[in-house]
């Protein structure tokens, strides 16, 4: 088949476009699926150039579990296809059933998600014709989306449900999204709202009717984050970090709820921790969703009432292309690959 493999940690010229990779056959209790769609996550460029440092080192190069990596890799969790074969154990009438994938591969309950396999890392992914999975991880679908618009769900709305549980966010509360232009920020954004939360959205420059579009009520640009007034936020959402961590805890009100679930403008933050205490905060870590989280958002999925932002699909030769211009950040919502298109 065709695949694109990760060889090792490093740049854009660890990504090898192949057409002699073996096919996968699952095994008992899995299916195969052929890929129509995979999209791209802050993930894959994270794991590409081992950005996750280690509990001891920062900058190590390491996975998303913070430990060493097998190569190569095929990368890519969010995947939308139609199972083609199935293995053991599982019914011979799935094949044909059009299917999104959860991507996260665990048993048990929610502490499991702290060391899961994650699809497209621990096990290879969908940036390929077919990929393997357990048949619980893919449910099936029947929408009129098509696979690229369903590529764009799974990671980055799954986060974003669970960073808005993690933090219990109700009705008529204000919440503060970062990164709202990204995967998680636009979905955040989207579920909030759904939840009858007040959305203030951070986004770029040219970005802001967009965030509106989506349900937000007041849009703010980056460099606007320091005009926030102190204690009028119940929630803030963070993908960010950086530099602006100590003003989103100070817009926080009494009581407030600061969840995080990225760090694409610095992992490592300064903050007045009488801040945290006089006003009773509570910092939430978050990453991936859980079954639960997934099974959640197939909900809204199947009722229409989320949007998929499919920015740009790219063949899957042209992955390499696609990263580039994920990392360069100029567009609102997911990029896809297709391995269909030539």
């Amino acid at each position: 088949m065709r695949a694109v493999l990760l060889t090792g940690f490093g740049g854009l010229d660890k990504l090898d476009y192949r057409e002699d990779v073996p096919d996968p056959e699952p095994g008992p209790g899995e299916v195969r699926v052929r890929v129509g769609a995979a999209a791209l996550n802050n993930t894959d460029i994270w794991t590409r150039q081992g950005a996750y440092g280690s509990a001891d080192d920062p900058d190590a190069s390491a996975g998303w579990r913070r430990e060493p990596l097998t190569f190569p890799r095929i990368q890519g969790a969010d995947v939308a296809g139609r199972i083609d074969q199935v293995g053991p154990g599982v019914a011979d009438d799935r094949i044909g059933e059009r299917v999104l994938i959860d991507p996260m591969l665990y048993d048990g309950g929610e502490r499991a998600l702290v060391t899961t396999d994650y699809l497209g890392s621990e096990r290879d992914g969908g940036f390929a014709e077919f990929v393997t999975v357990p048949s619980a991880n893919a449910h099936a679908v029947d929408v009129s989306l098509s696979d690229a618009e369903l590529a764009t769900f799974p990671t980055a709305y799954a986060t974003a449900m669970r960073m808005l549980n993690r933090a219990d966010v109700g009705l008529g509360e204000t919440v503060l999204v970062t990164g709202a232009s990204g995967g998680v920020g636009s979905a955040l954004i989207q579920l909030a709202s759904i939840r009858g939360a007040r959305v203030i959205a951070v986004a770029g420059k040219g970005k802001e009717s967009r965030a509106r579009d989506l349900g937000a009520v007041d849009v703010i640009g980056r460099d606007e984050l320091a005009t926030v007034s102190d204690d009028v936020v119940d929630v803030v959402a963070d993908v960010v970090a950086g530099p602006s961590f100590p003003g989103l805890l100070r817009a926080l009100r009494p009581l407030g709820r600061y969840v995080v679930a990225g760090a694409i403008a610095g992992p490592l933050v300064e903050t007045d921790l009488r801040t945290v205490y006089l006003k009773q905060l509570r910092l939430i870590g978050s990453s991936f969703g859980s079954h639960d989280d997934f099974a959640e958002l197939l909900t809204h999925i199947s009722s229409g009432e989320l949007i998929p932002l499919l920015a740009g699909s790219y063949p899957l030769r042209e992955l390499r292309a696609a990263q580039e211009a994920f990392v360069a950040k100029d567009f609102f919502g997911k990029l896809v690959v297709v391995p269909g298109e030539s």
